[in-house]
């Protein structure tokens, strides 16, 4: 009996089409973790754009704006692998609540310094808490599916609906720190995403009855290596560097192009065209049932990123650049949805929130480092030298990609592993 309920589920899920959002969505409990998440997801989308758009404002230097927005960046990829493991360890409860309140204040008070003029070396100091404290939800959230869904075919499902979130939030993050720093205030972004971080990080950490238990997952973490020793981790980790890079390099030099040619209000617009074909594309990925190997459609779909990414530099007219960035956004999706979905297939359970983080960190430090250069680009060449960044991170992580494609294939003692949820106790089934 036991050997049919381990093996019959399996036959049944890749025999047949895979569950939908609708009956996924339909699983008990689980709007309520979804919705404070979505709010609390929004500062890894609006933070890095708000600082931008503040300090360039402040001080009228874009390399200083890409200096501040590079220190939170930083920070935050830092620290999130770290923030998962405590969160394994004691608790999500217990790191996400004091963690929003640090993050909250460190926000608000970058934003009064950036306000008072105060000089580089300050805006730095305040970056850092911020950075370190942004808390690591989308982790979290795909713990709590871990929970709720075990080994059901939803699985599947539930990790594509979750990168899917996390090119909305995308969307919707700079799209709303771009419209409330142009339209409202330089000072509105930062403002809105420390409030977001708090009154949806302390709504979510209040659900405690979708929480992972920690006695589990302190038993993943004594039978399982950090995600680092994965080979496949490491390579991911490098292509999630040169998404980072678009990120980071697209936010500076299109807020950069629409102040030189006039027009600073076409910048949430024109995010807003890179930003749609990256949710959109997003939403097709998730739910395409794909017969090709997935570590053959990160090579293929980052292979179109990168051309994409590489015509942004050339592009003098907002129509051009709309398209282009339409093709952009349209590309990182299935390089996002690909990478994650490789990190079920190749990190055992227990090792998968720690996996998660530091391609969330990944991200960030690729978005820190392009908003910096990028902006140096700005500052020192023509207007749309920052667009070169894209271009060069997502070449790089595409040839690496290329040279170690052979370590994205999993083993069967990954699979193996991987179908418990952080321990070895056999699942119960009705």
């Amino acid at each position: 009996m036991e050997s049919t309920v381990t093996t019959e589920p399996s036959k049944t899920s890749s025999a047949s089409s895979r569950p939908g959002y609708g009956q996924l969505l339909r699983t008990r409990g689980a709007w309520t973790f979804l919705l404070p998440g979505f709010a609390a997801r929004q500062p890894f989308a609006m933070l890095t754009i708000s600082i931008v758009l503040l300090v360039q404002h402040t001080t009228g230097s874009y390399g200083a704006a890409g200096a501040a927005a590079a220190v939170t960046g930083v920070s935050m990829a830092l620290f999130a692998p770290y923030s998962g493991r405590l969160a394994d360890r004691y608790g999500q409860r217990a790191v996400l609540i004091p963690g929003v309140l640090v993050h909250a204040l460190a926000g608000l008070t970058l934003t009064a310094l950036a306000l008072a003029d105060a000089p580089l070396w300050a805006l730095f100091a305040a970056a850092v808490p911020t950075g370190a404290s942004v808390p690591q939800v989308g982790p979290m959230v795909r713990a709590r599916w871990g929970v709720k869904l075990q080994d059901s075919p939803l699985m599947t499902t539930a990790a594509a609906f979750e990168s899917v979130t996390d090119e909305l939030t995308f969307v919707v993050g700079p799209l709303l720190a771009t419209a409330l720093c142009t339209a409202v205030d330089p000072a509105a972004g930062l403002v809105t995403e420390a409030g977001l971080t708090l009154v949806g990080g302390l709504l979510f950490a209040a659900q405690k009855s979708t929480q992972p238990s920690v006695t589990l997952q302190g038993h993943a973490r004594v039978k399982h290596a950090s995600a680092l020793r994965v080979p496949g981790v490491r390579v991911l980790i490098v292509a999630f560097l040169g998404i980072g890079s678009v990120f980071g390099g697209m936010q500076v030099s299109l807020a950069a192009f629409t102040e030189s040619i006039g027009e600073p209000g076409l910048n949430g617009v024109l995010y807003g065209v890179f930003a749609a074909g990256n949710m959109l594309s997003g939403i097709a990925c998730g739910a395409i049932a794909w017969k090709i190997a997935p570590q053959q459609r990160l090579v293929l779909g980052y292979a179109a990123l990168a051309l994409a990414a590489s015509g942004l530099w050339a592009a003098h007219s907002a129509l051009v650049l709309a398209g282009l960035g339409l093709l952009v956004g349209m590309s990182i999706a299935p390089a996002l949805i690909t990478g994650y979905t490789l990190v079920e297939k190749l990190v055992p359970a227990g090792a998968r929130t720690e996996a998660f983080t530091w391609l969330t960190g990944a991200v960030a430090l690729g978005q820190a480092a392009a908003v910096t250069v990028a902006g140096q680009l700005e500052d020192r060449f023509w207007d749309g030298a920052g667009f070169l960044v894209p271009m060069g991170g997502t070449l790089l992580a595409l040839a690496t990609l290329l040279a170690l494609r052979s370590r994205l294939t999993a083993h069967p003692r990954s699979r193996t592993v991987a179908r418990g949820v952080g321990h070895r106790v056999p699942v119960t089934v009705d």
